[in-house]
C-alpha cells in the first residue's frame, strides 16, 4: 500500500487566479510606488521594506504548513514569538548568547510540540488549542518578567544578526535561507505531499496509510520553531524584549498566506507563493507610509485584500464542487 497520496493537479480558473495573482500584484505595487514617491524604487527603500518583513515572513512559511495541511491557523504564535525573545535575552548572564539563542528555540518549538499533540493526536479544534496554549505561555511570560522589558548584552551574535552581507541585511538572509529549504519541502518531498493529502481530504489520506497525525502536528511544530526563531532574531537585533513583542504578527503571517494564494480549507498551497504574499503585504505597507496615510490604514486594506481573497477560494471551491 502506498504511503503518499499525490493530488491531482488540474488547471482550473482558480488555480491559474492564484498563479498570476501574485506577479501582477507586485508589478501593479511597483507601478504604483514609482507614481506615488521617487524614493520608493531605490535599492536603499526596498531592502530596508524585506527587512522589517522579514520576522514576520518567517512566521508565514511555518503557518503554510498549517493551512495547507487543514489546520487553519496557528494563534500562540506571539506567546512563542515572545518566549523566544525573553529566554534567549534572560538566559545570556548564566549561559552565553549562544546557548541562550538555542534555548530560547527550544521553548518556542515545546510550545508548537504541545500544539501539535493537541491538534494532530488529541484533534482538537486548532483555533481552541492554539488560542488556548497562546495566552498559557504569553501569561507565563508575563508572569516571569513582570509586564516589564529584558535587556541583552552586546556580543558577536547580536552584532552579526545586526549585520549585513552582500548589502543585504542577515534578517533578510535568513528568511530567504528557509524560504529555499521550505520550498522543496512542501512541492518536492514525500512530508509535502501528505500535508496536501490530509489538507485535501483527512479521512481519503489516512485510508492510503498517511501518517495523518504525525503531519498535522509537524506543521505546529515547525511554526513554533519559526516563530521561536524570529523571537531570537528580534530580541538580538533589538537587545531588548517584551511580552507583547509578537503581538499581531500572527495576523499579518496569515495575510500574507492568503494574499499567497495558500486555501486555508486546506489541500492546495506554496510556500513560493506565501513569499510572494510576504513581499506584497510589504509594499502595500511600505506604499501607505510614503504616501502620508495613516499606518491604520495598512490593516484596512490587507484585511479587505484577505477577505476577498478567501472569498474568491470559496468561489472556486464550490464551483469545482459543483463539476
Amino acid at each position: 500500500m502506498s504511503t503518499s497520496v499525490a493530488p491531482a493537479r488540474t488547471r482550473t480558473p482558480g488555480t491559474l487566479f492564484t498563479r498570476l495573482s501574485i506577479p501582477i500584484a507586485i508589478v501593479v505595487l511597483l507601478a504604483i510606488g514609482t507614481v506615488i514617491s521617487p524614493s520608493f524604487l531605490t535599492p536603499s527603500n526596498l531592502i530596508n521594506v524585506l527587512n522589517a518583513n522579514a520576522a514576520v515572513g518567517l512566521i508565514a512559511l511555518g503557518m503554510t504548513f498549517v493551512a495547507v495541511c487543514g489546520g487553519l491557523a496557528d494563534l500562540s504564535v506571539p506567546a512563542n514569538v515572545a518566549m523566544g525573545a525573553l529566554v534567549t535575552l534572560g538566559a545570556q548572564s548564566f549561559v552565553g548568547p549562544g546557548l541562550a539563542a538555542v534555548m530560547g528555540l527550544l521553548v518556542a518549538t515545546i510550545g508548537g510540540i504541545i500544539n501539535g499533540v493537541l491538534i494532530g493526536y488529541l484533534r482538537i479544534n486548532p483555533i481552541i488549542a492554539t488560542l488556548g496554549t497562546g495566552s498559557v505561555l504569553l501569561g507565563l511570560s508575563q508572569q516571569l518578567v513582570g509586564g516589564g522589558i529584558v535587556y541583552g548584552e552586546a556580543s558577536p551574535l547580536s552584532d552579526f544578526i545586526k549585520g549585513s552581507a552582500l548589502g543585504i541585511p542577515i534578517f533578510v538572509w535568513i528568511f530567504a535561507i528557509v524560504a529555499a529549504i521550505l520550498i522543496p519541502l512542501l512541492s518536492r518531498t514525500a512530508f509535502g505531499r501528505w500535508n496536501l493529502a490530509v489538507g485535501g481530504n483527512y479521512q481519503a489520506a489516512e485510508a492510503s496509510a498517511v501518517p495523518v497525525r504525525f503531519t498535522k502536528a509537524s506543521a505546529f511544530v515547525l511554526t513554533g520553531l519559526l516563530a521561536g526563531l524570529c523571537g531570537v532574531m528580534l530580541a538580538l537585533s533589538n537587545g531588548q524584549a517584551r511580552p507583547i513583542i509578537g503581538t499581531g504578527y500572527e495576523f499579518v503571517a496569515i495575510t500574507a498566506v492568503v494574499i499567497g494564494g495558500t486555501s486555508l480549507f486546506g489541500g492546495s498551497g506554496s510556500v513560493l507563493r506565501t513569499v510572494g504574499g510576504v513581499i506584497v503585504t510589504a509594499l502595500i505597507g511600505n506604499l501607505i507610509i510614503l504616501s502620508g496615510l495613516p499606518t491604520q490604514s495598512t490593516g484596512l486594506v490587507t484585511g479587505a485584500i484577505v477577505l476577498v481573497a478567501v472569498g474568491i477560494d470559496v468561489f472556486f471551491r464550490r464551483k469545482a464542487g459543483r463539476e
